[in-house]
């Protein structure tokens, strides 16, 4: 009973992420959506991004937003197009369980005064910052430049 119970338990953790969209229209699962793109809490609308320039556009204006007032405005350094190992998006929260699949999606890093800030997306959410020391490369040889 105990040994059915775990596999129907591991079966919800990997698989539920993966239907989120598919029976639940609307959810998201965990990194999706990080960056508030027009969403309200009064409508439960969340934009996504659908192609890098969005993500580049979203990742600029919240670093906008994350600056010191009267600081220079951030400026790109690098976008990529890249496939993400896994669920994490290549920034593994510790602790957390992510969906063990190929995940296409954008990596932009953006200059911002003296620090680099390196932002994450899956191709259907919008990016989010990856703290410093937890990012992850994506899988090698997967990058295209922007």
């Amino acid at each position: 009973m105990l040994r059915a119970a775990g596999s129907v338990f591991r079966w919800m953790v990997f698989a539920a992420p993966a239907l989120c969209g598919v029976i639940a229209p609307g959810c998201t699962t965990g990194n999706d959506a990080r960056i508030d793109g027009g969403a309200s809490a009064e409508s439960g609308v969340v934009t996504v991004a659908n192609d890098l320039h969005q993500a580049i556009q979203a990742a600029l204006a919240d670093a906008a937003r994350r600056a010191p007032t009267g600081a220079a405005a951030p400026t790109l350094v690098r976008a990529d197009r890249v496939t993400w190992a896994d669920g994490s998006l290549g920034c593994p929260a510790p602790g957390r369980v992510y969906t063990m699949a190929l995940v296409p999606g954008y990596r932009i890093l953006i200059r911002s005064g003296s620090a680099d800030l390196d932002y994450h997306a899956s191709e259907r959410g919008l990016p989010f910052l990856c703290p410093p020391g937890r990012a992850t490369d994506p899988v090698p040889g997967s990058a295209g430049v922007y």
